[in-house]
């Protein structure tokens, strides 16, 4: 078994705040987060996948394949967006870095499969200082 990651970074815009909840508990809970006129992060986005070599390549997947599968199912996608307005499959979630981890796994999971290779770590730098590793 081997492992591989390949590094993108994108730049978005979001909110933290929950429609059902007023702004004193929305502040309260997210604080700055809940600004209402929003803020923004210089996001890295590592995306690791698993699997055996192929013995004919020596890859387990062309990184170049695995750039645009990135770029086309999240990176164009979040790019210079806004997370909470701009995003289709961030729709009606809260755009923590937690749940952005999680649904961009449902963007990559099923096209790095057809690869035969199996995606095993999405994992987003939010800052420098804080991160996030989702398994699936």
């Amino acid at each position: 078994m081997i492992y591989i990651t390949r590094k993108a970074s994108f730049n978005a815009a979001h909110k933290l705040a929950r429609t059902d909840w007023d702004d004193d508990k929305n502040n309260e809970v997210y604080g700055k987060c809940a600004n209402p006129n929003w803020h923004g992060h210089n996001y890295w986005l590592y995306v690791t996948v698993k699997g055996e070599v192929n013995p004919e390549t020596g890859f387990l997947v062309d990184l170049k394949w695995l750039k645009d599968v990135m770029n086309d199912y999240v990176v164009d996608k979040v790019d210079h967006k806004n997370l909470n307005l701009d995003v289709d499959f961030m729709k009606g979630k809260l755009a923590s870095t937690e749940n952005l981890a999680i649904e961009i796994w449902k963007q990559l999971e099923a096209p790095i499969a057809e690869s035969g290779a199996i995606l095993h770590c999405v994992k987003i730098y939010e800052t420098e200082n804080n991160f996030v590793e989702y398994f699936g």
